[in-house]
């Protein structure tokens, strides 16, 4: 039921997310050794009845969430357990939201949304500067924040994007790719020919297996320029790719479609490199 809270800047409505985990960090800790299955968030603000609010939506909405009202608390809560983001107000007692942003990023990546109730250009810049990864001025919506959130942790959390090139052939069900001369040849060992693009799609595919790809991550990858929504080039690319592997439209095994994420290799895929 969505709920107003103007008082302390929140309009209540409701909605969904998903994961990974910091903890006061360790030095040089590598990420993947922070992950868990649900992603847990700190919300930092000197506001009980914003903090209470925020803990109960977000623990609704697919988060586990603690909530905090400043520094001392902030630094015992990293101490005796791992987050996946902080939610920072900017105007606390003693010390700001940007001084402890600002230690934060002495030690650690994690990321971080900044709330505030100043709405000046120049607070927002500043607080992006000592390192917070988004920034949200009050009254807000807390659909929005959950977004962000979602958005930030999809930035900072994703597995990195790589180059086809680094590997020099792909055997994927009977098939093989050879970067090296550009070649496609079937199970039965016969060549087949491949159109630029729908050779460096293959590639990018078979690079990233098993992982599934977006179409804006494609886009980006295969033009290197941003994701038009309205660009169905990518979906083209795929069903001619399927027409050359001689798969069924109905239910493709090599390249299948997630609906609603992407395109992924169905097939196990070795890689030389």
């Amino acid at each position: 039921m969505p709920v107003a809270f103007r008082g302390g800047g929140l309009q209540f409505v409701t909605l969904r997310p998903r994961r990974t985990p910091y903890s006061w960090p360790r030095e040089n800790e590598p990420r993947s050794e922070r992950m868990t299955d649900t992603p847990h968030i700190l919300v930092v603000d000197d506001d009980r009845e914003i903090r209470t609010l925020l803990r109960d939506y977000l623990d609704k909405n697919g988060f586990r969430a603690t909530a905090v009202a400043d520094g001392p608390e902030t630094r015992r809560a990293l101490e005796r357990s791992r987050f996946d983001l902080i939610v920072l107000d900017l105007m606390l007692p003693h010390e700001s939201g940007l001084e402890i942003c600002r230690e934060l990023r002495t030690r650690s990546d994690i990321p971080i949304v900044m709330l505030t109730a100043l709405g000046e250009e120049v607070d927002r810049i500043v607080g992006l500067e000592v390192g917070a990864d988004d920034y949200l001025a009050k009254p807000f919506s807390p659909r929005e924040l959950l977004g962000r959130i979602r958005a930030v942790l999809r930035r900072t959390l994703a597995p990195r994007l790589v180059e086809p090139n680094g590997f020099r052939t792909y055997e994927f069900g009977g098939w093989k790719l050879d970067t090296t001369v550009r070649s496609l040849t079937k199970p039965s060992g016969d060549a087949v020919s491949l159109g630029g693009a729908e050779f460096r799609l293959l590639s990018i595919l078979l690079a990233h297996a098993p992982r599934v790809l977006s179409r804006s991550e494609l886009m980006e990858l295969m033009r290197g320029r941003d994701f038009d929504p309205f660009d169905r080039s990518v979906d083209v690319r795929v069903s001619r790719l399927r027409q050359t592997l001689g798969e069924d439209a109905r239910a493709p095994q090599i390249i299948k479609t997630v609906y609603g994420e992407g395109y992924v290799i169905g097939v196990p895929v070795e890689k030389t490199q």
